[in-house]
């Protein structure tokens, strides 16, 4: 799978981060992986601040994997900053999470997550489980038209 989009990894676990590189590579997904270790950092990443100041904000990530506990901005808090910018409202996020908790998943639907997905504690389940995002939102899916 080749793309010139990256992927935005919004994740404070170092071991998830480790365990999303091997399944990238292990599938041939050869997007670059930005990762994000707090709501802040991915903030400043998408609108171009902090860190982030002087990037091509046009520029989007294909795809967004937020996880909902992080430190600094939460995830909902930033799906929610998403979704309010006209400029990242259409921008494909999914909810890339541990948590089991049928509010959170209610709370991201309501602010506009695209998927909620559970993070599989095999390796085998959650690499597989990152070719499948990979296949569907790197290959398959059709973005909307920029304007």
């Amino acid at each position: 799978m080749k793309s010139n989009r990256n992927i935005l990894l919004v994740e404070d676990n170092p071991s998830d981060i480790e365990l999303t590189e091997r399944a990238l590579t292990m599938h041939n997904i050869s997007n670059k992986l930005v990762v994000a270790r707090d709501g802040k950092e991915a903030l400043d990443y998408l609108f171009g601040t902090g860190t982030y100041a002087g990037r091509d904000i046009k520029e989007f990530p294909a795809v967004v994997l937020l996880d909902l506990k992080l430190p600094k901005i939460n995830g909902l808090e930033v799906l929610q900053k998403i979704r309010a910018n006209e400029l990242t409202k259409l921008l494909p996020v999914v909810m890339l999470t541990s948590s089991n908790q049928e509010a959170d998943m209610l709370s991201s639907y309501q602010l506009g997550a695209n998927s909620y997905i559970r993070k599989p504690v095999d390796f085998n389940q959650f690499a597989e489980a990152v070719r499948n995002l990979g296949l569907y939102w790197l290959v398959l899916n059709e973005p909307p038209p920029t304007k």
